[in-house]
Order: structure tokens, then sequence, then C-alpha cells
């Protein structure tokens, strides 16, 4: 089992914040593996949507079906993979500090196949690849004061 954990603080309202994380267009604007995002339904992701991604991984294309386990507005968005090579939850959770947004993000998953092989290194690199996705994240919201 792998477990990864980070938080993040992002001097941009909750609002604001959790709207674009909720936005499945702005995805590869912050996450640097993601290639491509698409849902199954218009409008806003709510608990039950479910999304296609393709994200490069150490060096490997992926596709994997996700599906939104939770939504509360401004508080909660959990995902977990329904379809894909590595079968993952990630639940993130905003704290509203006023004109700031605490954001903690937990992933767990148990890889599957080659990367079973190698599932210390596969720990490793998705912790690392959460740390600097949300790190960009912060950036991407905060330059836009």
């Amino acid at each position: 089992m792998v477990r990864f954990e980070t938080t993040v603080t992002i001097d941009r309202p909750v609002q604001e914040v959790f709207a674009f994380v909720r936005d499945p267009d702005a995805v590869p604007q912050w996450q640097a593996g993601v290639v491509e995002v698409k849902t199954e339904q218009e409008g806003p992701l709510q608990s039950g949507s479910k999304v296609t991604e393709i994200r490069k991984f150490l060096g490997r294309q992926l596709r994997s079906t996700l599906q939104i386990t939770a939504l509360e507005e401004n508080r909660t968005l959990n995902l977990k993979v329904l379809e894909g090579p590595i079968p993952f939850s990630v639940n993130q959770d905003f704290e509203d500090l006023g004109a700031s947004t605490k954001i903690t993000v937990v992933g767990e998953g148990e890889p599957g196949g080659l990367f079973k092989l190698a599932e210390p290194i596969v720990g490793k690199a998705a912790e690392r690849q959460l740390k600097a996705d949300f790190e960009t994240l912060k950036d991407l919201l905060e330059a836009r004061q």
C-alpha cells in the first residue's frame, strides 16, 4: 500500500481555490503529468461524476477513469480510480482561513502489474509529484492577485 500526504496554504479565498481545483479543464494547468481530462457530463463536477484522464507517470502514459466520491462545496473533494493501472484514492480537504485556504491532501493506492514490483519507487514518485503539483497550484492562483 502506498500512502502520501501534503498540505499547502494558498493566499486566495477558499471559493476561488475550490472552484479552480474542481474545474477539470484547469487540471492540466497545475498537474504536470496530466495530458488530457474528459468529463462524461456537462457542467461542474458533482459527487458521482466521472472523468477520464491521461497522465504521464514514470515515463509511461496512463489512462484512468476516476469518480468523485465526495464533494462538499468549499470543503471536500475526494476521488477514486475506478479503472486504471494504479488504483488509488485522493482526499482533498479545504479549510477556509479567511483570505487564505489550507488544503490537506491524502492519497492511497495499491500499485498493480509492473508498478507493484516498484512500489517504493512509485510511492516516492507519486508523493514528489503531488507536492510539486500543489505548489504549482499555489503559485498559479497567487499570481492572479
